[in-house]
């Protein structure tokens, strides 16, 4: 369907595809103005011949992007493609959202903030805001971390599921970044017990030898956590004498973006 508004200008790279993808794709793209299709409909859309469709819908229909409603003859588009809208959704309103709470978060503590979310077993950075000092802590949106080193980290693992607990909390896994790093599984399992009662997570020198950070989980409308969002800086900026007053505006800040999102709790 190349002439479809919806596809995006042509790169040297378009040439760089796997056709059955592309042609998939297509069919996935008849659903934009009519929910349900036939066939026939289908094929004429798409221009594909009858035995290739069948063969891609059934594919799509195996993996749950499609549905079948053998008693209309309809295809309707299915529930793996609303999951993934949903994540689309959520994860974008998510960073936009939280833009103006990580720049108040600057401005109170001077510090970098940034917004994490966890994704299989690392965290990736899908938000942040400089701090205000010339020597400070620096990340790059879309960086990728540990989730058992750093205030973030520890605390997406806190609250992940059991899964990926029993994946990463292993001696095998669980690598000393740093002198300071829980390396040992049954003493990060200690800390990330204490992480989740407590409802924050801090760190010094976990995962650079210089830096310091605090945590707070964020929580989505199904009262979910969906985001780690926290401070970072340089270790002698985090003396014990501040580190209360951080953990409670970082704490504040957090609530603040979930309630935004729609989380009732408290």
């Amino acid at each position: 369907m190349s002439n479809n508004p919806m596809t995006p200008p042509r790169t040297k790279e378009a040439g760089r595809h796997v056709e059955s993808v592309l042609k998939a794709l297509d069919i996935l793209d008849c659903f934009h103005v009519q929910s349900s299709q036939n066939l026939k409909q289908i094929i004429e859309k798409t221009g594909l011949n009858r035995s290739r469709v069948i063969r891609l819908t059934g594919t799509l229909e195996s993996r749950g992007y499609l549905t079948y409603d053998s008693r209309n003859r309809q295809f309707q588009l299915g529930s793996r493609v609303m999951t993934l809208g949903k994540i689309f959704e959520l994860n974008n309103n998510l960073i936009t959202l939280s833009r103006p709470v990580l720049k108040d978060l600057v401005q109170k503590t001077g510090e970098m903030a940034s917004l994490y979310v966890l994704d299989g077993y690392e965290r990736v950075v899908i938000a942040r805001e400089p701090g205000i000092h010339p020597i400070g802590y620096t990340l790059i949106e879309g960086e990728r971390m540990e989730i058992y080193a750093g205030a973030a980290g520890k605390l997406l693992l806190a609250y992940a599921s059991d899964d990926i607990m029993n994946h990463v909390v292993r001696k095998r896994f669980l690598k000393k970044l740093t002198t300071q790093t829980i390396a040992e599984p049954e003493r990060l399992l200690i800390e990330l017990k204490t992480i989740k009662q407590q409802g924050y997570a801090v760190s010094k020198g976990e995962r650079a030898e210089d830096a310091a950070s605090v945590a707070v989980p964020v929580f989505e409308y199904q009262n979910r956590i969906c985001a780690a969002i926290g401070i970072a800086g340089p270790k002698n900026r985090f003396p014990k004498s501040i580190m209360k007053k951080y953990i409670k505006i970082v704490g504040d800040a957090a609530n603040n973006l979930s309630h935004r999102l729609g989380y009732t709790g408290a």
